[in-house]
Protein backbone atom coordinates (compact mmCIF):
# COMPACT_ATOMS: atom_id res chain seq x y z
CA UNK A 1 0.00 0.00 0.00
CA UNK A 2 1.39 3.57 -1.00
CA UNK A 3 2.21 6.25 1.95
CA UNK A 4 0.34 9.46 1.34
CA UNK A 5 3.08 12.42 2.34
CA UNK A 6 2.79 16.22 2.06
CA UNK A 7 6.18 17.61 1.42
CA UNK A 8 6.86 21.71 2.10
CA UNK A 9 9.91 23.11 2.93
CA UNK A 10 11.37 26.84 3.00
CA UNK A 11 9.04 28.89 5.01
CA UNK A 12 10.54 31.44 6.15
CA UNK A 13 8.28 32.37 8.87
CA UNK A 14 9.08 36.18 9.84
CA UNK A 15 10.26 37.19 6.22
CA UNK A 16 9.26 39.92 4.16
CA UNK A 17 8.25 42.32 6.68
CA UNK A 18 9.38 45.51 4.71
CA UNK A 19 7.06 44.70 2.22
CA UNK A 20 4.01 44.17 4.87
CA UNK A 21 1.88 46.59 7.56
CA UNK A 22 0.70 47.06 10.65
CA UNK A 23 -2.38 45.17 11.50
CA UNK A 24 -4.14 47.22 13.92
CA UNK A 25 -6.64 44.76 14.91
CA UNK A 26 -4.13 42.25 15.57
CA UNK A 27 -0.75 44.24 15.88
CA UNK A 28 0.87 41.72 13.75
CA UNK A 29 2.74 42.50 10.67
CA UNK A 30 0.46 41.67 7.75
CA UNK A 31 3.16 39.74 5.92
CA UNK A 32 3.32 37.29 8.97
CA UNK A 33 0.18 36.70 8.45
CA UNK A 34 0.41 35.85 4.86
CA UNK A 35 3.10 33.30 5.79
CA UNK A 36 1.09 31.84 8.55
CA UNK A 37 -2.14 31.61 6.38
CA UNK A 38 0.03 29.50 3.68
CA UNK A 39 1.41 27.54 6.44
CA UNK A 40 -2.28 26.76 7.86
CA UNK A 41 -3.36 25.67 4.20
CA UNK A 42 -0.57 23.13 3.95
CA UNK A 43 -1.45 21.63 7.22
CA UNK A 44 -5.29 21.84 6.50
CA UNK A 45 -4.40 19.72 3.20
CA UNK A 46 -2.53 17.22 5.18
CA UNK A 47 -5.12 17.05 7.97
CA UNK A 48 -7.96 16.75 5.86
CA UNK A 49 -7.02 13.67 3.62
CA UNK A 50 -5.32 12.51 5.93
CA UNK A 51 -1.50 12.01 4.52
CA UNK A 52 0.24 9.47 6.61
CA UNK A 53 3.60 11.93 6.67
CA UNK A 54 4.92 15.10 7.01
CA UNK A 55 8.18 16.26 5.60
CA UNK A 56 9.39 19.86 5.99
CA UNK A 57 12.80 20.30 4.15
CA UNK A 58 14.24 22.96 6.32
CA UNK A 59 14.57 27.16 6.72
CA UNK A 60 11.71 27.52 9.00
CA UNK A 61 12.92 30.54 9.80
CA UNK A 62 15.16 33.58 8.29
CA UNK A 63 17.62 32.90 11.13
CA UNK A 64 18.15 30.29 13.94
CA UNK A 65 16.55 32.84 16.90
CA UNK A 66 13.31 33.96 15.79
CA UNK A 67 11.44 36.25 18.02
CA UNK A 68 8.73 34.02 20.73
CA UNK A 69 5.55 35.09 18.77
CA UNK A 70 7.13 33.94 15.35
CA UNK A 71 8.03 31.00 16.78
CA UNK A 72 4.71 30.61 18.43
CA UNK A 73 3.19 31.44 15.13
CA UNK A 74 5.14 28.12 13.21
CA UNK A 75 4.41 25.65 16.48
CA UNK A 76 0.77 26.07 16.86
CA UNK A 77 0.35 25.24 13.13
CA UNK A 78 2.73 22.07 13.11
CA UNK A 79 1.58 21.09 16.79
CA UNK A 80 -1.96 20.27 14.61
CA UNK A 81 0.28 17.53 13.26
CA UNK A 82 0.95 15.68 16.58
CA UNK A 83 -2.54 16.65 17.55
CA UNK A 84 -3.82 14.57 14.49
CA UNK A 85 -1.10 11.64 14.84
CA UNK A 86 0.67 12.36 11.20
CA UNK A 87 4.25 11.84 11.85
CA UNK A 88 6.28 14.83 10.66
CA UNK A 89 9.57 14.88 10.39
CA UNK A 90 11.83 18.45 10.43
CA UNK A 91 14.82 19.07 8.56
CA UNK A 92 17.03 21.04 9.52
CA UNK A 93 18.21 24.06 6.91
CA UNK A 94 20.99 26.69 6.37
CA UNK A 95 18.71 29.42 8.34
CA UNK A 96 17.93 26.93 11.32
CA UNK A 97 21.58 26.87 11.78
CA UNK A 98 23.38 28.96 14.11
CA UNK A 99 26.15 31.12 11.78
CA UNK A 100 28.46 28.64 12.81
CA UNK A 101 26.61 26.33 11.52
CA UNK A 102 26.63 23.75 14.71
CA UNK A 103 23.08 22.13 14.89
CA UNK A 104 19.27 23.19 14.50
CA UNK A 105 19.14 25.79 17.27
CA UNK A 106 15.26 26.66 15.84
CA UNK A 107 14.07 23.29 15.54
CA UNK A 108 15.93 21.09 18.32
CA UNK A 109 13.03 22.58 20.78
CA UNK A 110 10.95 19.84 18.87
CA UNK A 111 12.96 16.80 20.19
CA UNK A 112 13.69 18.48 23.39
CA UNK A 113 10.00 18.72 24.49
CA UNK A 114 9.17 15.29 22.62
CA UNK A 115 7.12 16.35 20.81
CA UNK A 116 4.75 12.90 19.99
CA UNK A 117 5.33 11.90 16.05
CA UNK A 118 7.93 14.89 15.73
CA UNK A 119 11.62 13.61 14.22
CA UNK A 120 14.46 16.79 13.88
CA UNK A 121 16.77 15.91 11.26
CA UNK A 122 20.28 17.33 11.99
CA UNK A 123 22.34 14.81 10.65
CA UNK A 124 23.34 12.29 8.28
CA UNK A 125 21.38 9.30 9.39
CA UNK A 126 18.52 6.94 8.41
CA UNK A 127 15.08 7.07 10.56
CA UNK A 128 12.28 4.02 10.16
CA UNK A 129 8.38 5.48 10.78
CA UNK A 130 5.52 3.69 11.34
CA UNK A 131 2.63 5.34 9.84
CA UNK A 132 -1.43 4.53 9.44
CA UNK A 133 -0.42 2.69 5.75
CA UNK A 134 3.01 0.80 6.75
CA UNK A 135 6.63 1.72 7.71
CA UNK A 136 9.21 3.36 5.45
CA UNK A 137 12.36 5.16 5.93
CA UNK A 138 13.87 8.36 5.63
CA UNK A 139 17.26 9.40 5.03
CA UNK A 140 17.59 12.93 6.49
CA UNK A 141 20.48 15.02 5.04
CA UNK A 142 20.61 18.72 6.85
CA UNK A 143 22.46 21.72 5.84
CA UNK A 144 26.10 20.66 5.53
CA UNK A 145 28.56 23.09 6.07
CA UNK A 146 32.59 23.17 5.43
CA UNK A 147 33.41 22.72 9.16
CA UNK A 148 30.93 19.23 9.17
CA UNK A 149 33.01 17.32 7.13
CA UNK A 150 36.66 19.24 6.73
CA UNK A 151 38.70 21.00 9.11
CA UNK A 152 40.48 23.81 8.80
CA UNK A 153 44.45 22.36 7.63
CA UNK A 154 42.82 20.15 5.14
CA UNK A 155 41.18 23.00 3.35
CA UNK A 156 44.61 25.42 3.68
CA UNK A 157 45.40 26.88 -0.06
CA UNK A 158 42.38 24.75 -1.64
CA UNK A 159 40.43 26.77 -4.00
CA UNK A 160 36.81 26.99 -3.71
CA UNK A 161 35.99 24.46 -6.25
CA UNK A 162 38.62 22.19 -4.81
CA UNK A 163 37.03 22.51 -1.20
CA UNK A 164 33.38 21.65 -2.73
CA UNK A 165 35.13 18.37 -4.76
CA UNK A 166 36.81 17.15 -1.48
CA UNK A 167 33.83 17.90 0.04
CA UNK A 168 31.73 15.56 -2.32
CA UNK A 169 34.46 13.07 -1.94
CA UNK A 170 34.02 12.92 1.76
CA UNK A 171 29.85 12.77 1.81
CA UNK A 172 29.76 9.82 -0.88
CA UNK A 173 31.02 7.01 1.18
CA UNK A 174 28.98 8.20 4.40
CA UNK A 175 25.46 8.38 2.30
CA UNK A 176 26.98 4.92 0.39
CA UNK A 177 26.83 3.77 4.41
CA UNK A 178 23.57 4.55 4.93
CA UNK A 179 22.19 3.26 1.47
CA UNK A 180 23.52 -0.01 2.39
CA UNK A 181 22.28 -0.23 5.34
CA UNK A 182 18.54 0.18 4.00
CA UNK A 183 15.85 -2.44 4.46
CA UNK A 184 15.24 -2.87 0.63
CA UNK A 185 11.53 -3.94 1.32
CA UNK A 186 10.83 -0.51 2.95
CA UNK A 187 9.68 2.48 1.06
CA UNK A 188 12.52 4.83 0.89
CA UNK A 189 13.00 9.19 0.53
CA UNK A 190 15.98 11.13 1.15
CA UNK A 191 15.50 14.39 3.01
CA UNK A 192 17.79 16.51 2.38
CA UNK A 193 18.42 20.60 2.52
CA UNK A 194 20.98 21.15 -0.47
CA UNK A 195 22.05 23.14 -3.65
CA UNK A 196 21.85 20.80 -6.34
CA UNK A 197 24.21 21.32 -9.18
CA UNK A 198 21.12 21.18 -11.97
CA UNK A 199 18.42 23.21 -10.16
CA UNK A 200 17.46 26.72 -11.24
CA UNK A 201 18.08 29.50 -8.51
CA UNK A 202 16.62 32.70 -7.52
CA UNK A 203 17.19 34.46 -4.34
CA UNK A 204 18.67 31.66 -2.48
CA UNK A 205 22.02 31.38 -4.58
CA UNK A 206 22.93 35.07 -2.88
CA UNK A 207 21.63 33.29 1.10
CA UNK A 208 24.51 31.15 1.26
CA UNK A 209 27.49 32.08 -0.20
CA UNK A 210 30.83 30.14 1.39
CA UNK A 211 28.92 28.34 3.84
CA UNK A 212 27.46 25.01 1.87
CA UNK A 213 28.69 23.65 -1.16
CA UNK A 214 27.26 22.19 -4.43
CA UNK A 215 26.28 18.21 -4.87
CA UNK A 216 26.03 16.81 -8.21
CA UNK A 217 22.34 15.41 -9.43
CA UNK A 218 23.99 12.06 -9.69
CA UNK A 219 24.90 11.34 -6.25
CA UNK A 220 21.01 11.26 -5.87
CA UNK A 221 19.84 9.06 -8.19
CA UNK A 222 20.04 5.59 -6.70
CA UNK A 223 17.92 2.86 -7.39
CA UNK A 224 17.46 2.51 -3.82
CA UNK A 225 15.29 5.51 -3.00
CA UNK A 226 12.12 6.12 -4.19
CA UNK A 227 11.58 9.76 -3.95
CA UNK A 228 13.88 12.75 -2.78
CA UNK A 229 12.46 15.35 -1.29
CA UNK A 230 14.71 18.93 -1.05
CA UNK A 231 14.37 21.76 0.50
CA UNK A 232 16.64 25.35 -0.14
CA UNK A 233 15.81 26.37 -3.96
CA UNK A 234 12.35 28.66 -3.83
CA UNK A 235 11.40 27.50 -6.97
CA UNK A 236 9.22 24.79 -7.61
CA UNK A 237 11.17 21.89 -9.94
CA UNK A 238 11.93 18.18 -10.50
CA UNK A 239 15.13 18.04 -10.69
CA UNK A 240 14.93 14.40 -12.24
CA UNK A 241 11.65 14.50 -14.95
CA UNK A 242 12.37 10.58 -15.81
CA UNK A 243 10.67 9.60 -11.87
CA UNK A 244 13.26 7.65 -11.06
CA UNK A 245 13.73 9.04 -8.85
CA UNK A 246 11.60 12.31 -8.81
CA UNK A 247 14.06 14.86 -7.49
CA UNK A 248 11.81 17.69 -6.31
CA UNK A 249 12.01 20.76 -4.66
CA UNK A 250 8.46 22.45 -4.07
CA UNK A 251 9.68 25.78 -2.97
CA UNK A 252 9.12 28.13 -0.65
CA UNK A 253 5.30 28.40 0.02
CA UNK A 254 5.41 32.65 0.21
CA UNK A 255 7.01 34.91 -2.04
CA UNK A 256 10.39 35.88 0.50
CA UNK A 257 10.95 39.57 -2.40
CA UNK A 258 10.37 41.09 -5.27
CA UNK A 259 13.38 38.05 -7.17
CA UNK A 260 10.26 35.69 -6.62
CA UNK A 261 7.73 37.71 -8.26
CA UNK A 262 6.94 35.61 -11.22
CA UNK A 263 7.15 32.08 -9.33
CA UNK A 264 4.10 29.68 -8.16
CA UNK A 265 4.50 28.80 -4.66
CA UNK A 266 3.14 25.31 -3.29
CA UNK A 267 3.58 22.12 -1.78
CA UNK A 268 4.14 18.60 -3.06
CA UNK A 269 1.47 15.60 -2.34
CA UNK A 270 3.39 12.30 -3.08
CA UNK A 271 2.49 8.62 -2.95
CA UNK A 272 5.38 6.48 -1.99
CA UNK A 273 5.41 2.93 -2.71
CA UNK A 274 8.45 0.82 -2.89
CA UNK A 275 9.63 0.96 -6.62
CA UNK A 276 6.60 3.24 -7.46
CA UNK A 277 5.69 6.51 -6.39
CA UNK A 278 2.96 9.57 -8.02
CA UNK A 279 3.50 13.09 -7.29
CA UNK A 280 1.44 16.66 -7.72
CA UNK A 281 2.46 19.88 -7.31
CA UNK A 282 -0.43 22.10 -5.43
CA UNK A 283 -0.24 25.88 -5.97
CA UNK A 284 -1.13 28.26 -3.11
CA UNK A 285 -3.33 31.43 -3.10
CA UNK A 286 -0.34 33.65 -2.38
CA UNK A 287 -0.45 37.54 -2.29
CA UNK A 288 0.87 38.85 -5.59
CA UNK A 289 4.37 40.80 -5.98
CA UNK A 290 4.16 43.51 -9.36
CA UNK A 291 6.67 45.30 -10.48
CA UNK A 292 6.10 48.37 -12.65
CA UNK A 293 9.30 49.79 -14.77
CA UNK A 294 9.05 52.20 -17.33
CA UNK A 295 11.46 55.37 -19.00
CA UNK A 296 9.73 58.38 -19.02
CA UNK A 297 13.71 59.95 -19.55
CA UNK A 298 12.18 61.09 -23.04
CA UNK A 299 8.53 62.28 -21.96
CA UNK A 300 7.23 66.42 -22.29
CA UNK A 301 4.59 64.83 -19.36
CA UNK A 302 6.93 62.12 -17.21
CA UNK A 303 4.12 62.65 -14.85
CA UNK A 304 0.94 61.31 -17.23
CA UNK A 305 2.95 58.94 -18.25
CA UNK A 306 3.80 57.56 -14.88
CA UNK A 307 0.19 57.53 -13.73
CA UNK A 308 -0.80 55.88 -17.13
CA UNK A 309 1.41 52.92 -16.22
CA UNK A 310 0.09 52.80 -12.68
CA UNK A 311 -3.46 52.69 -14.12
CA UNK A 312 -3.26 49.93 -16.27
CA UNK A 313 -1.48 47.72 -13.17
CA UNK A 314 -3.73 45.16 -11.01
CA UNK A 315 -2.62 46.58 -7.66
CA UNK A 316 -5.50 45.34 -5.70
CA UNK A 317 -3.82 43.88 -2.46
CA UNK A 318 -0.76 43.38 -4.11
CA UNK A 319 3.08 44.08 -2.73
CA UNK A 320 4.05 46.45 -5.80
CA UNK A 321 6.77 48.54 -6.66
CA UNK A 322 7.23 50.90 -9.24
CA UNK A 323 10.92 51.91 -10.78
CA UNK A 324 10.90 54.57 -13.67
CA UNK A 325 14.15 56.66 -15.34
CA UNK A 326 13.54 59.91 -15.90
CA UNK A 327 16.54 62.83 -16.52
CA UNK A 328 17.41 64.97 -13.71
CA UNK A 329 15.63 68.37 -15.16
CA UNK A 330 12.69 66.48 -15.06
CA UNK A 331 12.28 65.97 -11.42
CA UNK A 332 10.04 69.37 -10.58
CA UNK A 333 7.62 67.75 -13.10
CA UNK A 334 7.12 65.12 -10.61
CA UNK A 335 4.29 64.90 -8.29
CA UNK A 336 5.01 62.34 -5.28
CA UNK A 337 1.54 62.86 -3.79
CA UNK A 338 -0.05 62.21 -6.54
CA UNK A 339 1.82 58.76 -6.91
CA UNK A 340 1.37 57.56 -3.59
CA UNK A 341 -2.34 58.07 -3.91
CA UNK A 342 -2.22 56.42 -7.37
CA UNK A 343 -0.88 53.40 -5.46
CA UNK A 344 -2.73 53.48 -2.61
CA UNK A 345 -5.28 50.70 -3.45
CA UNK A 346 -1.75 48.10 -3.01
CA UNK A 347 -1.24 46.15 -0.07
CA UNK A 348 2.08 48.64 0.09
CA UNK A 349 4.24 50.28 -2.83
CA UNK A 350 7.78 51.15 -2.79
CA UNK A 351 8.23 54.57 -5.29
CA UNK A 352 12.30 54.95 -7.06
CA UNK A 353 12.91 56.77 -9.20
CA UNK A 354 16.50 56.19 -11.17
CA UNK A 355 18.24 59.38 -12.69
CA UNK A 356 19.98 58.57 -16.16
CA UNK A 357 23.51 59.67 -16.03
CA UNK A 358 23.80 62.72 -18.84
CA UNK A 359 27.65 62.20 -18.80
CA UNK A 360 27.69 58.89 -20.55
CA UNK A 361 26.06 58.57 -24.16
CA UNK A 362 25.28 55.81 -25.97
CA UNK A 363 27.88 55.07 -28.70
CA UNK A 364 26.67 55.04 -32.05
CA UNK A 365 28.10 52.46 -33.97
CA UNK A 366 28.50 54.32 -37.71
CA UNK A 367 29.86 57.18 -36.09
CA UNK A 368 32.66 54.40 -34.87
CA UNK A 369 36.44 55.40 -36.19
CA UNK A 370 36.36 52.13 -38.27
CA UNK A 371 33.70 54.01 -40.76
CA UNK A 372 34.19 56.21 -42.28
CA UNK A 373 31.26 59.55 -43.52
CA UNK A 374 31.77 62.55 -44.84
CA UNK A 375 30.48 65.83 -41.97
CA UNK A 376 26.73 65.72 -43.29
CA UNK A 377 25.98 62.08 -43.23
CA UNK A 378 27.61 61.90 -40.04
CA UNK A 379 25.58 64.75 -38.49
CA UNK A 380 22.49 63.00 -40.26
CA UNK A 381 23.30 59.95 -38.40
CA UNK A 382 23.89 61.61 -35.08
CA UNK A 383 20.89 63.55 -35.16
CA UNK A 384 19.02 60.36 -36.01
CA UNK A 385 19.70 58.89 -32.54
CA UNK A 386 19.21 61.99 -30.48
CA UNK A 387 15.77 62.49 -30.23
CA UNK A 388 15.72 65.44 -28.33
CA UNK A 389 16.97 67.68 -31.03
CA UNK A 390 14.62 66.16 -34.29
CA UNK A 391 12.76 70.40 -33.41
CA UNK A 392 15.52 71.79 -34.83
CA UNK A 393 17.46 69.07 -36.95
CA UNK A 394 16.19 70.40 -40.54
CA UNK A 395 18.08 74.26 -39.17
CA UNK A 396 21.16 72.11 -38.11
CA UNK A 397 21.41 70.19 -41.61
CA UNK A 398 20.82 73.19 -43.30
CA UNK A 399 23.87 75.11 -41.27
CA UNK A 400 25.88 72.42 -42.02
CA UNK A 401 25.42 72.53 -45.39
CA UNK A 402 26.15 76.31 -45.97
CA UNK A 403 29.28 75.81 -43.47
CA UNK A 404 30.35 73.15 -45.85
CA UNK A 405 29.95 74.71 -48.84
CA UNK A 406 32.50 77.56 -47.82
CA UNK A 407 29.77 79.95 -46.93
CA UNK A 408 30.75 81.59 -43.87
CA UNK A 409 27.71 82.09 -42.73
CA UNK A 410 24.24 81.50 -42.26
CA UNK A 411 21.32 83.46 -41.80
CA UNK A 412 18.08 80.51 -41.71
CA UNK A 413 15.01 81.15 -39.42
CA UNK A 414 15.84 84.87 -39.22
CA UNK A 415 18.90 83.88 -36.56
CA UNK A 416 21.60 86.27 -36.32
CA UNK A 417 24.42 85.06 -38.57
CA UNK A 418 28.46 84.23 -37.77
CA UNK A 419 31.41 83.56 -39.44
CA UNK A 420 33.09 80.27 -39.28
CA UNK A 421 36.66 79.62 -40.35
CA UNK A 422 37.19 77.11 -42.68
CA UNK A 423 39.49 74.91 -39.71
CA UNK A 424 36.57 75.42 -37.43
CA UNK A 425 33.73 73.69 -39.01
CA UNK A 426 33.72 70.27 -38.33
CA UNK A 427 35.22 71.84 -34.65
CA UNK A 428 31.43 72.73 -34.21
CA UNK A 429 30.13 69.42 -35.45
Amino acid sequence: MAIKILHLSDIHLGSGFAHGRLNQVTGLNTRLEDFVTALRTCIDRAIAEPVDLVLFGGDAFPDATPPPYVHEAFASQFRRLADAEIPTVLLVGNHDQHSQGSGGASLCLYRTLAVPGFIVGDSLTTHRLKTRNGPIQVITLPWLTHSALLTRPETEGLSLAEINQLLIQRLEPVLEAEIRRLDPNLPTVLLGHLMCDRATLGAERFLAVGKGFTLPLSLLLRSQLDYVALGHVHKHQNLNPSNDPPVIYPGSIERVDFSEEGETKGYVLAEVAKGQVTWEFCPLETRPFLTITLDVSQESQPQGAILAAIAKASLEEAVARIIYKLRSEQLDLIDTAALHGALASAHSYTIRPELLSQLARPRIPELSAGNSLDPLQALTTYLKNREELSDIASDMLEAAQYLLAGEGEWSGNGQETFPVAPSQQLRLL
